[in-house]
């Protein structure tokens, strides 16, 4: 399939997904009136372990893509900060009906595997029927004018703004979500068919309570 200039790779289960079987999933625009205040999101902020196997409707799991790391602006800059503006950290899609990949400009999804990789996405018991796993991959590519050893510092501060704008949304809308470092990158990497200068940061769970 045709790589993505800019993407964000996480793990999604649908209810089914409208357009299953294409390999473009059209989102429908995120709905940025709801929701409950900012200092409210704060105080319901929190970690959780347990989830429902319900599915996350399509509605949803736009405003939560977009909530991440989606263009909030008409110059193509994002809900979170990227250093440089490198927007190095893609967001995999893994769930029972596959392997996405989120594109923020086009706000779409595109479907990479039908294989459902939900399981290899952290060691937890958890993952392997929580209905969304995301996966956050580092593209080196895009990382450019920095010395080697100062890399992990800014491509875990990105990706670290995205995970807390995860958790956030979250707390607004009522699921649960965790992130996670427990991962077999190696196993994973492999999985998901990332190049050499792909790097796996963290995974982070979402879904319904249970």
């Amino acid at each position: 399939m045709r790589r993505l200039s800019a993407y964000l790779v996480v793990a999604v289960i649908a209810c089914p997904w409208p357009g299953n079987s294409q390999e473009t999933v059209k989102l429908p625009p995120p709905d940025s009136t709801g929701g409950i205040s900012l200092m409210k999101a704060f105080k319901e902020r929190k970690t959780s372990r347990s989830f429902s196997d319900k599915p996350i409707p399509q509605q949803v799991m736009s405003d939560l893509l977009w909530a991440a790391f989606g263009v909030n602006r008409p110059d193509g800059h994002r809900t979170a900060p990227s250093a440089m503006n490198w927007q190095e950290i893609d967001i995999y899609v893994a769930t029972a009906t596959g392997l996405y990949v989120y594109d923020p400009p086009t706000h779409s999804l595109e479907l990479l595997s039908k294989v459902d990789v939900r399981d290899k996405t952290g060691t937890q018991s958890f993952v392997k029927n929580a209905p969304v796993n995301l996966v956050y991959v580092a593209d080196m590519s895009r990382v450019k004018k920095v010395a080697s050893e100062d890399q992990p510092l800014w491509m875990g501060a990105d990706c670290g703004c995205i995970v807390q704008n995860v958790y956030l949304y979250c707390a607004s809308a009522g699921l649960a979500c965790v992130a996670r470092g427990s991962i077999d990158k190696a196993a994973l990497a492999k999985e998901m068919n990332l190049r050499a200068d792909q790097r796996i940061i963290l995974s982070q769970t979402v879904g319904y309570p249970k």
